[in-house]
């Protein structure tokens, strides 16, 4: 017998109960970006691997150990993307949108790929809402890429559940000293680290503040720590930052080992972790890129983005019950028709509602079927209410009209006045 096919590990179906929610999220998210005056650009899933090795780093996890890298029949290296902000950045060089200057601030959703040991929170295609911005240098663009997160999680009612951790990296000058005191330092205690920062300290060092190994955290309580080396510019930047979340009255903590998986960034980074998901508590990161796009063959271009991941907050709405009831319900009104003239006459009737009300979620019984079958799939719908149309209601051009969420008797409904009625009833009520 062969084998029946399966999805592969770690890369999951959204099934239809789960959808509602994601939509939810994702919709909140849009509007909330549309009104601070982003934009969203759709960048391709798959890009030359060339890309990642020039924006990522080729020594970092990522692009050694994580990338779903192929050869295409062309010959050409390609790769499914592992995170956004590369693929934004190719995107905004190659159309020129961001030259002479342009402020661009663009957003975009998507799956991305990293081949992980799969688990709770994380995933081998994963989802992302990312943003980017180009071409501003202050601190306030960094602060409102903050305030707007804090701003959503108080929509999503998760505020309280987050944290929000800090830290500046400087420019590259200042963090290639920094870098060069704590290799000396970490070189001094090369035993004591584990096998993994023993590896990081050749090639990434800064990614040993990274950590979870508690015999290397030990050995970071006494290492050079990176404020001491930031350069006046990167100081008076993370200064300016402070001062805008502490004039909103954003909390945060500072943290000295944050530092972020991607080679490319500089001054500030961040992270809003939850202690509610287990292990995987980051939920949405980001931070400066100052040097990316020059990096990647453009003229010098100040970035600066975030990426959430959309898996792990709607687990977390799930998790804390912060799930509206009208996601839970994914139809309002429920029409049930009894015979073929009462089912010609129902698709005239609910399409004139619809017009009258198009957010209206009305379904209309397919497949006939008796009175008790009808509102059994009536009932399971979750609909609030059942509209019954049968020999009787035709007659007198009215409408059955039952609650099935609670109390109220069953009435009728003329066919001129349904939709002022569900108006009422759905819409308002």
């Amino acid at each position: 017998m062969s084998k029946s096919l399966q999805a592969i590990r770690g890369m999951n179906d959204i099934l239809p109960e789960q959808t509602p929610l994601w939509r939810y999220f994702e919709s909140t998210v849009a509007r909330l970006l549309d009104n601070y005056g982003y934009k969203q650009i759709r960048m391709p899933i798959v890009e030359f691997t060339e890309l990642f090795k020039r924006s990522i780093g080729e020594v970092t996890d990522i692009v050694e150990k994580e990338m779903y890298t192929f050869e295409d029949r062309n010959g050409d290296s390609l790769t499914l993307r592992p995170e956004g902000t590369a693929a934004c950045v190719r995107a905004v060089l190659e159309h020129g949108i961001t030259g002479g200057g342009q402020v661009q601030k663009l957003w975009y959703i998507g799956p991305m790929f990293r081949h992980e040991r799969p688990q709770k929170g994380r995933y081998r295609q994963f989802h992302q809402i990312g943003l980017e911005v180009f071409n501003l240098d202050g601190p306030d663009i960094d602060a409102e890429l903050i305030i707007m997160t804090w701003r959503l999680w108080g929509e999503l009612g998760i505020r309280d559940a987050v944290k929000l951790e800090l830290n500046s990296l400087g420019t590259s000058e200042s963090r290639g000293r920094y870098r060069e005191a704590l290799v000396e330092y970490l070189s001094a205690h090369h035993d004591k680290l584990d096998e993994d920062s023993q590896r990081r300290l050749k090639t990434n060092p800064l990614r040993v503040l990274d950590t979870k190994n508690a015999d290397t955290q030990a050995v970071l309580v006494d290492a050079p720590k990176m404020a001491d080396y930031l350069d006046d510019e990167s100081r008076a930047h993370f200064e300016g930052l402070k001062a805008r979340l502490d004039a909103v009255g954003i909390p945060y903590v500072l943290n000295p080992k944050l530092v972020r998986g991607l080679d490319y960034y500089s001054k500030t980074v961040f992270e809003w972790v939850t202690d509610k998901l287990g292990a995987q508590g980051t939920v949405c990161a980001g931070g400066r890129y100052d040097g990316l796009v020059e990096q990647m063959g453009g003229k010098p271009t100040t970035g600066v983005g975030f990426a959430m991941g959309i898996e792990r907050l709607v687990l977390m709405l799930e998790t804390l019950e912060q799930i509206p009831e009208e996601i839970s319900r994914q139809v309002d009104v429920y029409l049930c028709a009894f015979g073929e003239e009462a089912e010609l006459a129902a698709l005239a009737l609910v399409e004139r509602v619809r017009d009258q009300l198009p957010n209206l979620r009305l379904q209309v019984n397919a497949g006939a079927g008796s009175f008790k079958s009808q509102f059994k799939k009536a009932d399971k719908s979750g609909a609030l209410y059942a509209l019954i149309l049968g020999d009787d209601e035709m007659a007198q051009q009215v409408v059955g009209f039952k609650p099935l969420r609670g109390q109220g008797e069953q009435q009728s409904i003329a066919w001129d006045a349904l939709a002022a009625h569900l108006a009422t009833c759905v819409v308002q009520g």
